[in-house]
């Protein structure tokens, strides 16, 4: 019978930083794996925190936010969301992203997960928030955000996630968490 061990059993031989710019860090690394041999990694560290927040209007509705995405060369229906500083309470940023993206400001806070957006290829953390009690203001969108906000019912956006039409995945792990939350 193997034993599993819940200890690191990677050793790292050496690491070199290749590319580094205000969001992110990708490091090249000479390893010896778990069975023993040499191998070689690739890391992607985030210098943000991912943020996530599903808008919760009192009928059951959601607000989603799409915008064309350059990394997938695709339009893309997600949830509000953002990046938060490293150490510093992600609460606040989900109130930030909120407002800049929807323009939407809630009084109920419920934290839904902390998740690991792709844990193979990088150490990205991710915080989902239920935001509910909402007020609409004006959005306030980055100059590299080109939104609409789309308000649709919290089950057409689990069908939307199960016919993968929302792809993202602090979109599709805060709905479904949320739809089980709620009782859909």
């Amino acid at each position: 019978m193997r034993v599993i061990t819940t200890e690191n059993n990677w050793k790292t031989l050496s690491e070199e930083t290749v590319y580094e710019n205000a969001w992110l860090e990708l490091s090249h690394r000479d390893v010896i794996n778990p069975s023993g041999n040499k191998g070689i990694y690739g890391l992607v560290k985030f210098k943000n925190q991912a943020i996530g927040v599903i808008p919760l209007d009192s009928d059951g509705n959601i607000y989603l936010v799409g915008q064309f995405r350059y990394a997938i060369d695709e339009y893309s229906w997600e949830i509000p969301e953002g990046g938060g500083l490293l150490g510093a309470d992600p609460i606040e940023a989900a109130k930030r992203e909120l407002k800049e993206e929807t323009g939407l400001v809630a009084n109920k806070w419920t934290k839904l997960a902390r998740i690991h957006t792709s844990n193979s290829a990088t150490n990205e953390e991710g915080f989902l928030y239920v935001a509910e009690e909402l007020t609409q203001m004006e959005a306030e969108p980055e100059d590299t955000e080109d939104l609409q906000v789309r308000k649709v019912s919290l089950a057409e956006a689990v069908e939307m996630v199960m016919k993968s039409e929302i792809t993202d995945s602090l979109s599709v792990c805060a709905i479904l968490m949320t739809a089980r939350l709620k009782g859909i």
